[in-house]
């Protein structure tokens, strides 16, 4: 039975919010957030390793395509493909059912911290030479979230 990773989220919520909150009031906030931080990048890094080989044969392009298709599975986000290309994977976050939940739990930022700010690992899991850069999110008040994939060379190309 395939769980939408939304679905998945909500469920590691009901222990990483009272773990984390039982983790500041002993270790103080700024040392159980990076602890949490290492903890669960680590968790993302073997998803996504795991994830981006079962995907097999195609471009990163592709892949990527594969790979928001099933983050987004359960209506857990709307997005605006920008840009896709065999080197490049760019989409907006228009609407996201991730923020909203953190929202209506009250912890927004607990939702940055163990969603949002796993993304990097997830991409580095990938491989080696896809680079994310994101420049605001949801969940942290803005608009949408920008997500732009792309293999490392295709930005030193774009430089040049």
């Amino acid at each position: 039975m395939d769980i939408p990773f939304i679905e998945q989220a909500k469920i590691h919520a009901q222990v990483l919010v009272p773990l984390l909150k039982t983790l500041r009031a002993e270790l103080g906030e700024e040392r159980a957030n990076a602890i949490m931080n290492k903890a669960i990048g680590e968790f993302y890094r073997k998803l996504g390793q795991a994830w981006w080989q079962t995907l097999g044969a195609g471009t990163m392009g592709e892949k990527m395509a594969t790979t928001i298709k099933q983050f987004s599975s359960g209506s857990a986000f709307d997005y605006e493909v920008t840009k896709q290309t065999p080197d490049a994977y760019e989409f907006n976050v228009t609407g996201c059912r991730y923020a909203q939940f953190y929202k209506e739990l009250g912890e927004p930022e607990l939702g940055f911290l163990f969603l949002c700010s796993q993304d990097f690992p997830l991409a580095e899991s990938f491989a080696p030479d896809i680079e994310l850069v994101r420049t605001q999110t949801i969940m942290q008040g803005a608009s949408h979230c920008d997500f732009r994939y792309r293999l490392k060379q295709e930005k030193e190309k774009a430089q040049k």
